[in-house]
């Protein structure tokens, strides 16, 4: 099966599938795994009165990719996740083109995942950095 099929998969199990902010954000996974998630995001569309990228935008980003890794890191063990901390630190503005975030495993517990997000723009600057917290809780009907 190829990336594109896993990518595909995943999403078409979730109850929601992307959900309904995420694709009126236009964020596109390319890469998923329990260790590192890998996705764009337009920066037109997503911006402030100013002009810029919203950092309310690149905390969705970042939620998106930390809870879809801990989701694949809590299916192995019958669990979902819930976000319980998030936190982002801008460091500088984009104003167009594409972002790129990309969520790196930190901690991967019975009880919890944490990932730190790098979103950088086109030329590789970093843009934000967030980490996120996850709980793990039984799955909806799971015993």
């Amino acid at each position: 099966m190829s990336l594109h099929d896993n990518i595909a998969a995943y999403v078409a199990a979730m109850p929601e599938g992307m959900g309904a902010l995420n694709d009126k954000m236009g964020i596109e996974v390319t890469e998923l795994s329990v260790e590192r998630v890998v996705a764009t995001m337009p920066v037109e569309g997503n911006t402030q009165p100013y002009g810029l990228l919203h950092g309310g935008a690149s905390v969705v980003l970042a939620e998106t990719l930390g809870s879809m890794a801990s989701g694949l890191h809590a299916a192995t063990m019958g669990k979902v996740p819930v976000g319980v901390d998030i936190n982002a630190t801008h460091h500088r503005a984009a104003t167009s083109g594409i972002v790129t975030g990309v969520a790196t495993a930190i901690h991967l517990g019975r009880t919890s995942t944490a990932y730190e997000i790098v979103i950088t723009d086109e030329r590789g600057k970093r843009v934000c950095t967030s980490r996120i917290t996850c709980a793990l809780i039984p799955a909806p009907g799971a015993d």
